[in-house]
């Protein structure tokens, strides 16, 4: 399979299951039958807005960039290393399907709360990650734009 097929895959699938999920909740509201219908559309729409994300932004090439801007940046907290902020930068890809319509600011508080079941092997909390997801959401957000989407 091809890197470009690969990525858009990744990235109708990651939207199709953030959409899912948002539709049945929505849905939910009708009964059983609405949060069907809710999963059903919510992942058709949720697959386009992913698939939008992957031909914007190559997963490849985001952790790549963010990789070389973390080394050039220097940090000053010798604890802590790439491992540790490479994770939250993923999450900042990995969550901006589900959350961009509300933007970066009125998500936040799912963002932290979600935090600590996305870290992986992640040492820094919250706090420590928070810049870097942010930055890997304004990454995407530019790169949309750019793309006229």
């Amino acid at each position: 399979m091809s890197e470009i097929k690969k990525d858009h895959s990744i990235g109708a699938g990651t939207g199709a299951v953030a959409g899912a999920i948002t539709g049945a909740a929505l849905g939910a509201a009708a009964g059983p039958i609405g949060s069907v219908v809710g999963a059903v559309a919510g992942g058709i729409v949720g697959a386009k807005a992913g698939d939008s994300i992957a031909e914007a932004v190559n997963p490849t090439d985001y952790t790549e960039h963010f990789e070389r801007e973390y080394r050039s940046a220097g940090h000053p907290d010798g604890a802590h290393d790439w491992r540790d902020y490479g994770p939250a930068y993923t999450y900042g890809y990995t969550s901006y399907a589900q959350h961009r319509e509300r933007g970066f600011d009125d998500a936040e508080a799912d963002l932290e709360r979600d935090w600590p079941q996305s870290r992986g092997e992640s040492r820094i909390d919250w706090t420590g990650a928070r810049d870097a997801v942010r930055d890997g959401w304004r990454h995407i957000d530019r790169r949309r734009e750019d793309a006229g989407r």
